[in-house]
Order: C-alpha cells, then sequence, then structure tokens
C-alpha cells in the first residue's frame, strides 16, 4: 500500500554528494511532502534591505532537503517524480540584484538590490506599480545523486537535473530524472512562485516551499538527462492576454539575450514608469526569453516576451 511521508527542512545539504546518507528511504509509488528552505537559507526577511544582498556573503550551495532513497532504484532506470502540488510557506518573497551575476555586467547593474515580493493572496506576487505576477509555484532544484565521488556545486545544471529552473515544473508535471547510483538519492530545494524563462538576473520570486511529490520507477529506461511531460498548456497563469516583445538578432545566442533583456528593460521604464533595477526584477521573474530562429546564419534570433496581463487593473 502506498504511504505518504513527510520530510522537514531542519537538516539540508549544499551539495551533490553521493556519500551523502538518506534521510528518508521510500517504495516506488509512495508520496513524499517535503519543507524546504529558500535560495538564500532563511537569510531574508520581510523587513529587509538592499543592504542585506551583500550581508548575506558568498553563495554556498542551494539548501536542499533528503536525499530520499527508493527503494529498487538502479543506474540505467529513470525516477519518475510526478508534481501533485507546490506552495508557499510564507507570506513574501524575495529577489535580489546581486552585482557581478545573471544575464546583464556589473557594470550595468553595480549596486545590490531587494524586491520583497507579497504572497499573502497565494494567486499573485505583488510589488507596487500595480504588478501582480501570477504565482505558478515549482521547485527550482530536483536532481538524483551524481555517479561521481565528492562534492558537487548545486549552481549549475548537471545530468542529474539539479538547478534547472525549468518553470514548467509545476504541479501536474512529471518529471523523469535518470538514475546514477542504486537508491537514486534524490533530494530537492530552491521554491519559485513565479519565474520567467531564463531567470535573467539569477533569481525568480524565492520563497520558502511545501513540496509534495510521488515517486515511481521506470526500470532500463537509460536516460542521459532530464525530460518532462506538463499536464497541459504552458504558463497558464500569465498566457492569457497580450504580450509585449523585444528581440536582437547576432551570431552569438548569449549575447543577442543580453540585447533583447536590455530593450525589454527599456521598454519597462519607459512605458511602465519603473526603475532600471525594478524592471530587471520584472524580466527575471515574468519575461520568457525565446529562440525564435537558429537557422540562419550568421544570425540567430532571441525574443523577450513580457505578458502584459501582470499589469491587467483587474489584479491590482
Amino acid at each position: 500500500m502506498p504511504t505518504t511521508h513527510a520530510l522537514d527542512d531542519r537538516t539540508v545539504h549544499y551539495e551533490w554528494n553521493n556519500a551523502l546518507a538518506p534521510r528518508l528511504e521510500i517504495e516506488p509509488g509512495d508520496t513524499v511532502v517535503f519543507d524546504t528552505r529558500d535560495a538564500a537559507d532563511g537569510h531574508y526577511r520581510a523587513t529587509s534591505s538592499h543592504a542585506d544582498v551583500l550581508a548575506r556573503g558568498p553563495f554556498r550551495g542551494h539548501p536542499l532537503t533528503g536525499p530520499v532513497r527508493v527503494k529498487g532504484a538502479r543506474p540505467g532506470d529513470a525516477l519518475v517524480v510526478e508534481i501533485v502540488r507546490v506552495e508557499p510557506r510564507a507570506s513574501f518573497g524575495w529577489t535580489a540584484i546581486r552585482p557581478g551575476r545573471g544575464l546583464l555586467p556589473e557594470g550595468e547593474f553595480p549596486k545590490p538590490f531587494l524586491q520583497l515580493w507579497d504572497l499573502a493572496d497565494t494567486a499573485h506576487a505583488r510589488m507596487g506599480h500595480g504588478i501582480a505576477v501570477p504565482i505558478e509555484p515549482f521547485p527550482g532544484v530536483m536532481g538524483t545523486a551524481l555517479d561521481v565521488p565528492g562534492g558537487h556545486s548545486t549552481m549549475p545544471p548537471r545530468k542529474n537535473g539539479g538547478n534547472m529552473d525549468i518553470k514548467q515544473l509545476v504541479a501536474g508535471t512529471t518529471l523523469y530524472l535518470p538514475v546514477w547510483v542504486d537508491g537514486a538519492l534524490f533530494s530537492i530545494g530552491d521554491g519559485h512562485a513565479a519565474q520567467g524563462d531564463g531567470e535573467v538576473c539569477v533569481t525568480a520570486v524565492e520563497m520558502m516551499a511545501r513540496v509534495t511529490l510521488r515517486f515511481g520507477l521506470e526500470p532500463g529506461r537509460h536516460l542521459k538527462e532530464p525530460q518532462l511531460r506538463t499536464r497541459g498548456p504552458l504558463a497558464a497563469g500569465t498566457n492569457r492576454g497580450p504580450y509585449f516583445a523585444t528581440t536582437a538578432h547576432g551570431p552569438d545566442l548569449f549575447a543577442a539575450a543580453q540585447q533583447a533583456v536590455r530593450y525589454m528593460i527599456d521598454h519597462l521604464v519607459a512605458e511602465r514608469g519603473l526603475a532600471r533595477e525594478e524592471a530587471y526584477i520584472v524580466s527575471s521573474v515574468a519575461v520568457d526569453l525565446k529562440i525564435s530562429e537558429i537557422v540562419d546564419t550568421p544570425n540567430w534570433i532571441v525574443s523577450a516576451f513580457l505578458p502584459e496581463c501582470i499589469f491587467a487593473p483587474s489584479i491590482r
């Protein structure tokens, strides 16, 4: 009979390391309710200020809840992770600009900036200026243990999943992760209330989260990297009205993405009256970057799409 377990966030780890002892062992078919810390490990409060961004100190790794050992999981299997529910565990979230991090260089954003978000109504994240971004929560980090020894940073995405920041990993989506070691050793963290595709300032609407997952196994599937299946259309919270988009071209996708975001920041400043830092924040939590064309050398097109429903009077 499938069992439901609970795993709190009183003990976390900050790296991928297959030598970590599992905190929980489950059977395929079981459900686990995870409590996770936010990416800053509880550093920010609802009263925090811009000065607290640098006071946080250097990044040591995402605080992850786990590992969870899945009985019968073997290398070559696929761990099936059904995302049942994701919800905030606090009434506020945060987005930070940290100079030298993110898509745009330090010279363009030389000062730390902290945006606090009101999550109290559970439907929208609010920041003032009439901006209300629909909450579509998901965990930024989910992964299995790697098949190489030692500790490995949680910052980059990897073949085990990890810091993928795929905003479509919401309730109803099923994630398929490669199993690299016996038991899979699954961990989770980095909850996001909302995010644009790209997470361009390097933070989304970060939050403490409660995530309910149901686990299964597909023996011998031999995935090389993660795959996923959504339950329905993408970004249902924002894909319900007009968009404004900027575009940029060039032979370098990274540089084109930077330029498209610069144009979007200019638009938000001119049309919506935001400060440049606020516009960068909105670009990170609501604007979706898309590779619109990559076949006509020497130039490619990157587009940045802003859902204008976040300014709709009906949700102010």
